[in-house]
């Protein structure tokens, strides 16, 4: 097995090497990462690292993969669309009723501001409490 990864045709380099894309989000890394398979066809592996640390201080990478082939492409993207697609409908939900809760709320509360400017106040002295 000596000298396996030099010989023609087996380098590493040879066959994974086709495309990357490295995307930083917050405390997580996504890896896309296009490879050839030795008929040369293409799939995407989709990593997410992320940097942990042990109670010394020294740091490793947490790494999750998903390999993705080209005959499930179009259902992967299907189902990651649709999911997104949700979230995005959801949020939107959520931002309208806390609209509305926020809107509401500054109405009632310049309802009351209003009720108590108001309000007529008399002027109380100190010598008129003690009688």
């Amino acid at each position: 097995m000596e000298g396996y990864d030099n010989k023609e045709g087996y380098g590493k380099n040879n066959r994974d090497e086709i495309f990357s894309n490295a995307v930083r989000a917050g405390k997580r890394t996504y890896f896309f990462d296009v490879k050839a398979t030795r008929k040369n066809d293409y799939y995407l592996t989709i990593t997410e690292s992320k940097k942990r640390y042990d109670k010394e201080g020294n740091y490793s990478f947490e790494k999750h993969k998903v390999f993705l082939y080209k005959e499930d492409f179009d259902k992967f993207s299907e189902g990651l669309l649709e999911a997104l697609d949700f979230i995005r409908a959801s949020n939107k939900e959520n931002e309208k009723v806390e609209e509305l809760f926020v809107t509401e709320e500054q109405n009632t509360s310049s309802e009351l501001i209003e009720g108590l400017e108001a309000e007529t106040y008399s002027n109380v002295e100190f010598e008129d409490l003690s009688e």
